[in-house]
């Protein structure tokens, strides 16, 4: 079908995203999906690029990778990306015009977990910030990742092609302050601080919950050191190859918290 259609450029986003799996065969769809992609796509001479989304958990949070080909995934989910990147680079011979990107922790409209319970919690007075914690995240709003995308697409190929950029805002936004952003934005109320030990110990049986089948789990141990490591990504590519996007942290949470008070249900994926 790629085939017949022919076209000059391809964006590959399609994936298992979660992180419920136990191997690397459970996400198949990023690995042996990957393949069947490649395989259309080799040797198609209308085609000019081809991006493929990987995901920043091919290394651990706060590792410092030494190269794009430098991995330390945790999860079976980042083992599969990581597996996947590997069959792209594996071409080698020119017959396939790549770019890889790696999108961060991306949120706006149309998000889920795990940022829209962060949105939710906040909203409702049940976000609890570690006291005397500052952690700094390359964090995306969508929208402007969806314009970096568009000039990844667009720009030259000398720029691009071969290359790995991680997907993200270029200023790192630290979690304390996008909170306080979020609750005025709501009009929600103050966000409570407390110790760390207790933030771990609600996490633990967060763990629990999750161990005897209950899916939706508000803390657990993963999520709060996702929370609290500092995750700051080198941005200076990504920038360089796409120049300004137009949506400050700021912006991004009006729009975001307008659109979640025009849903009509928690599951509905629907702009007003």
């Amino acid at each position: 079908m790629i085939r017949e259609f022919s076209p000059d450029l391809m964006l590959h986003m399609a994936a298992r995203t979660d992180l419920d799996g136990k191997t690397v065969d459970d996400y198949r769809a990023n690995t042996e999906g990957v393949s069947n992609i490649i395989n259309a796509l080799v040797g198609l001479r209308s085609l000019r690029r081809a991006i493929f989304a990987s995901s920043m958990l091919v290394c651990r949070l706060g590792y410092r990778p030494h190269g794009d080909s430098d991995y330390n995934p945790t999860t079976a989910y980042g083992e599969s990306k990581v597996e996947g990147e590997r069959l792209v680079r594996g071409v080698r011979d020119g017959s396939l015009p790549w770019t890889i990107v790696r999108p961060t922790s991306l949120w706006g409209p149309w998000f889920d977990i795990p940022y829209r319970d962060f949105f939710d919690a906040v909203r409702a007075g049940w976000y609890m910030h570690p006291r005397g914690v500052s952690v700094q995240r390359s964090y995306g709003f969508v929208l402007n990742s969806v314009i970096q995308l568009e000039r990844l697409s667009e720009t030259s190929e000398d720029d691009v092609l071969g290359r790995t950029f991680y997907l993200a805002d270029y200023n790192p936004i630290e979690l304390r302050a996008w909170a306080e952003l979020i609750r005025s934005a709501f009009g929600a109320p103050q966000i409570r601080e407390v110790p760390l030990w207790f933030l771990g110990a609600a996490a633990k049986i967060g763990d629990i919950l999750r161990a005897v089948g209950l899916r939706q789990v508000p803390l657990t141990t993963f999520r709060l050191r996702n929370l609290t490591t500092e995750a700051i990504m080198d941005l200076a590519p990504l920038e360089a190859a796409c120049g300004r996007t137009p949506y400050d942290v700021e912006q991004g949470v009006k729009i975001t918290t307008e659109w979640m008070q025009h849903l009509v249900g928690r599951n509905l994926r629907q702009h007003p």
